[in-house]
C-alpha cells in the first residue's frame, strides 16, 4: 500500500511522493505541485483596489477574480483604469489602498516572478539596438531560464527567422516580441494589455487562438482590448471597469444575453396586416425606417406560422443580436470621460 508524503523542496516546490511502507524502495514522484496550487491557484485576486492622483480616484474600490481555464476580456473606455490595474497588479504602480494577489502572494513577494506571470504591457518597452533574440536572452539570464527557451518563444511567435535590431521592428513584430517574453518564463498566468494592436489579420488569428490554447491548458489569460469584435470571439468572460469602478463580471455570453436586444426582423407582403396579427397574439411590432416590422414577444417560428395561415408572403424573417460593441456601449455610457462630438455640431459652431 503507497504511502502519499508532500515533500517540499528548497527550490520552493511541493511534490507528492509516494513510498511504499518499509523496505526502502525506491521513491516515485506522482505529482508536481507550485505552492500557488495550494493558496490561489493560477488566479488573479483583486480585493477593493484603490489608487488616487490627488483627489481624483483613478481606481476606485475595485474587486473581481480572474480564474484558470479560460480567456478574460478587461474591458473599459478610455482612462477607466485598466492599464493602471494590471500595473497594480504587476508591482509597477503601489495602490493607495486595498490589495493586487498574482497566486495568493503579491508580485513583489514571488521567489520567480517570470514563471508564474507572464505580462505585455508595452511592446515599446525594448531597448532598440538589440536583436529579438539578445533582448529574450537577457530576460532569460536574468531569470535562470534555460536558453533553448529563447528558441521556442521565438518560433512560436513567428519571430525564430527575423533578423536586426528592434528598433526597425513594426509595431506589429514587436508586439509579437513582447507576447515571446511574455512566455518566456512558460507562466501559469497571462496578462496581455492590447496585445493585437499593428498585428495584420494573421497575426490577430495568430493571438487569438494563442490566448485560447493557453487557457485550454489551465492557465489564467487577462487581456485588455478596445477591439469588441476580436473580444466577442476570445473571451470567455468579462470584467468592465468605468471610471475606476465595476460595471459587470460575467461570462460572456450571460452579459450579451442580459444586456443586448433580441428581435425578429420580418419584410411581408402584407406589414400592416401581418403586425395587427402578430400584437393580437401578444407581440410588440415596430415598424423600421423602410417598412420592416422588428418584432419582439413571440418565437421566430410563430412568427412564421401565424403568417403562413394567414396567406401572408414572408420575404425575410432574420434573428438579430446585438453586438458586443453595442452591449458594451450601452452598458458604459455613463462612464466615458472622453465624448466626441459630432460633424454636424463642429459646423454649427
Amino acid at each position: 500500500m503507497p504511502v502519499v508524503i508532500a515533500v517540499w523542496l528548497g527550490d520552493g516546490i511541493l511534490r507528492t511522493v509516494a513510498r511504499r511502507n518499509g523496505g526502502g524502495a525506491r521513491a516515485m514522484v506522482v505529482a508536481t505541485f507550485w505552492p500557488s496550487l495550494v493558496r490561489g491557484a493560477r488566479m488573479i485576486e483583486i480585493h477593493d483596489l484603490t489608487k488616487r492622483h490627488g483627489p481624483r480616484a483613478v481606481v476606485d474600490g475595485l474587486s473581481f477574480t480572474v480564474r484558470p481555464g479560460r480567456v478574460t476580456g478587461f474591458l473599459g473606455p478610455n482612462g477607466a483604469g485598466k492599464s493602471t490595474t494590471m500595473r497594480m497588479i504587476l508591482g509597477l504602480d503601489a495602490p493607495t489602498s486595498g490589495t493586487a494577489l498574482v497566486v495568493g502572494e503579491r508580485y513583489r513577494d514571488l521567489r520567480r516572478p517570470l514563471r508564474q506571470v507572464g505580462a505585455l504591457l508595452d511592446a515599446g518597452a525594448v531597448h532598440p539596438g538589440r536583436s529579438a533574440r539578445a533582448h529574450l536572452a537577457a530576460i532569460a539570464a536574468a531569470n535562470r531560464i534555460p536558453p533553448s527557451r529563447i528558441d521556442e518563444v521565438l518560433g512560436l511567435t513567428g519571430l525564430g527567422s527575423t533578423r536586426g535590431r528592434v528598433g526597425a521592428f513594426s509595431l506589429g513584430m514587436k508586439q509579437r516580441l513582447g507576447v515571446a517574453a511574455a512566455l518566456l518564463g512558460d507562466p501559469g498566468i497571462l496578462m496581455l494589455d492590447e496585445p493585437v494592436n499593428g498585428l495584420d489579420p494573421e497575426g490577430i488569428h495568430w493571438i487569438r487562438t494563442l490566448m485560447r490554447e493557453l487557457a485550454a491548458e489551465g492557465r489564467t489569460v487577462l487581456v485588455s482590448s478596445h477591439l469588441m469584435s476580436e473580444m466577442a470571439l476570445t473571451a470567455d468572460h468579462l470584467v468592465i471597469i468605468g471610471k475606476g469602478r465595476l460595471i459587470a463580471d460575467t461570462p460572456t455570453a450571460a452579459f450579451l444575453k442580459n444586456t443586448s436586444r433580441t428581435d425578429i426582423l420580418v419584410r411581408a407582403s402584407r406589414p400592416q396586416e401581418l403586425r395587427s396579427l402578430l400584437m393580437s397574439h401578444g407581440a410588440q411590432v415596430a415598424v423600421e425606417a423602410d417598412g420592416a416590422l422588428a418584432v419582439t414577444g413571440l418565437e421566430p417560428h410563430i412568427v412564421g406560422d401565424l403568417a403562413a395561415a394567414a396567406r401572408i408572403g414572408v420575404h425575410e424573417l432574420t434573428v438579430r443580436s446585438a453586438s458586443l460593441e453595442e452591449a458594451f456601449m450601452a452598458i458604459t455610457g455613463d462612464a466615458v470621460d472622453y465624448r466626441a462630438g459630432s460633424i454636424e455640431r463642429t459646423h454649427q459652431s
